[in-house]
């Protein structure tokens, strides 16, 4: 908290949060599965080792969440590491363009269906309600069942796109239209994307680029 980098790195984090609606305040008395946050800090290099940019991450305390009452299902389907090798190298061969997608505060897209009480983020307790809990209406990164609420969230958008789910690794999702060919992969919040025709791809990009915030 004394250091003007982090600082300003939570205070993006934490307006992104707000922009959102991740969460609205109750009052602490009527809840019972209260579950708690942290800040995790990481610091992003340029290939050279110099620094890019500080990055700071609210992350609840999934831990804290109990089976039944917190969550569900919690399986989140991610590549397997032959499904990418065999895309990778059918790439290189083809001297195609790969190009690897990042998509910020990813976990927010998930839908919310069960009901989940979490502190309030270190460092920013509203002045006027210290004592409130929040009740989460978008999901953050660390509760269990996350993952796979974001994993079903893009697995609607690409269907809708035009792909289709690989039968044998659901993370592959393959577009076939005429001569076009492209082979999607993803990895949780990362998304690999590779094929045939680079106009194509760039399509797929800016039209992912409309529904969520991404970065190359």
């Amino acid at each position: 908290m004394a250091s003007s980098e982090w600082c300003a790195a939570m205070a993006s984090e934490f307006n992104a949060l707000m922009q959102q609606a991740t969460w609205d305040l109750v009052p602490k008395n009527t809840v019972s599965n209260l579950i708690g946050c942290k800040w995790v800090f990481r610091v992003k290099r340029r290939p050279d080792g110099s620094i890019d940019r500080y990055k700071a991450r609210l992350v609840a305390k999934g831990f804290h969440q109990r089976p039944g009452l917190d969550y569900d299902q919690i399986f989140s389907p991610v590549i397997k590491p032959s499904t990418a090798r065999l895309v990778l190298t059918l790439a290189i061969q083809k001297r195609w363009h790969i190009h690897q997608l990042d998509v910020n505060n990813a976990f927010l897209h998930g839908k919310l269906s069960e009901t989940v009480y979490m502190q309030q983020p270190p460092g920013f307790h509203h002045p006027n309600y210290p004592n409130h809990v929040c009740r989460l209406k978008k999901y953050l990164y660390g509760p269990k069942q996350a993952p796979r609420a974001w994993f079903n969230t893009l697995h609607s958008f690409l269907l809708s796109y035009g792909f289709v789910n690989f039968k044998s690794d659901p993370s592959l999702f393959i577009y076939l239209k005429g001569d076009v060919k492209l082979y999607t992969l993803v990895y949780v919040d990362d998304i690999l994307i590779t094929g045939n025709n680079n106009h194509a791809i760039a399509k797929c990009i800016s039209t992912l680029a409309t529904m969520y915030s991404v970065m190359p």
